[in-house]
């Protein structure tokens, strides 16, 4: 206890030296602290390239395809209107609004000039083509392509995914240096590549389970 500070005695208060005082008046309480405002949703500017329709698009394929979908903290969107030389796959952090991009190539079916532009998605066997709605991530294997992960198409224009074998994996023609180069990446047969110096990252972030969604804006 402070010196000198007055100790309470039946109502009434003696000091350390002096007489009986008056009854003791209670201290004032704290101001409470005010807690900072939260965004109830991530911040438009901080969606970086990502096109807010197709954000809304994917997070409605999320809840239509909840019972798929066994993971919903994290997704991956694919945004097939920006050219190959921009980092148009965007993995986004649904609780915490955190994301990040990174380059990823389409199919040689659906860009038969090489323009770098995305033309049209199929569905259909031996198009070579990338196809657009929602996916969800499944196992690992190791193939003609090294590490890679399959994916399940869950919409009719995405269905026959497994067994056209569209996958993730990685490819030289998906790094960055093809853009310095060339203005653009390679294509690939349909599947989701992305450098290999890059695909770990994918797989540590996607993991099983978890929503990729390709579309157009």
């Amino acid at each position: 206890m402070f010196a000198g500070a007055a100790v309470a005695a039946g109502g009434l208060a003696r000091s350390a030296t002096g007489p009986l005082l008056g009854p003791a008046k209670p201290l004032p309480p704290p101001p409470v602290p005010v807690a900072a405002r939260v965004p109830a949703t991530p911040v438009k500017a901080s969606l970086g390239s990502l096109n807010p329709a197709l954000l809304q698009r994917a997070l409605a394929a999320l809840n239509t395809h909840s019972r798929d979908i066994g993971l919903r903290d994290r997704i991956a969107i694919v945004d097939f209107t920006a050219p190959s030389a921009d980092a148009r796959m965007h993995f986004l952090d649904v609780k915490s609004g955190d994301i990040s991009h990174m380059l990823v190539a389409h199919g040689s079916g659906s860009d038969p000039g090489h323009t770098g532009f995305l033309q049209k998605f199929s569905n259909a066997f031996n198009s070579n083509a990338s196809s657009e709605g929602a996916f969800v991530t499944a196992d690992y294997y190791v193939g003609k392509h090294g590490r890679s992960q399959r994916i399940r198409g869950l919409d009719p224009t995405n269905n026959n995914a497994l067994d056209r074998a569209v996958v993730i994996h990685g490819a030289w023609y998906a790094e960055a240096d093809m853009v310095k180069a060339h203005g653009k990446l390679g294509r690939s047969q349909g599947c989701f590549a992305v450098g290999d110096s890059e695909l770990a990252t994918l797989f540590d972030y996607m993991g099983e389970g978890r929503l990729l969604y390709a579309a157009k804006a």
